[in-house]
């Protein structure tokens, strides 16, 4: 059954749809988008944040998916898979407006609730 193999974001269009976009992006971008999911780390717990830090260990350089290769990336995507469905998608609306409007640094100036 194909739905067996879905990737964590897959069930939410939003969310879905800002992390293939972010695949897409410069190098640059990617980093300003990492740097403001990582702040979302607020609303994650301390234990699992820990966890983040291993997977980040890792997967850092090894794993096929394609934020496997940047350390900071790794760590921005496990925090949103990490945080709340509420949060999760908040998070993807300002992603997919800053990527629609080729203006990632507006995420940069974003306080985070």
């Amino acid at each position: 059954m194909a739905s067996e193999f879905k990737r964590w974001y897959d069930n939410d269009p939003i969310l879905k749809e800002a992390l293939e976009l972010l695949k897409l992006q410069t190098d640059d971008n990617k980093s300003v988008a990492a740097d403001f999911i990582v702040s979302l780390q607020e609303q994650v717990a301390q234990d699992v944040i820990e966890r983040i830090y291993e997977i980040t260990q890792k997967f850092a350089g090894k794993g096929n998916r394609w934020y496997d290769n940047d350390p900071v990336m790794i760590k921005a995507i496990e925090l949103l898979r990490a945080a709340p469905p509420k949060t999760q998608r908040i998070a993807a609306l300002k992603l997919l407006l800053a990527m629609e409007n080729n203006n990632m640094e507006s995420l940069e100036s974003e306080d985070n609730e």
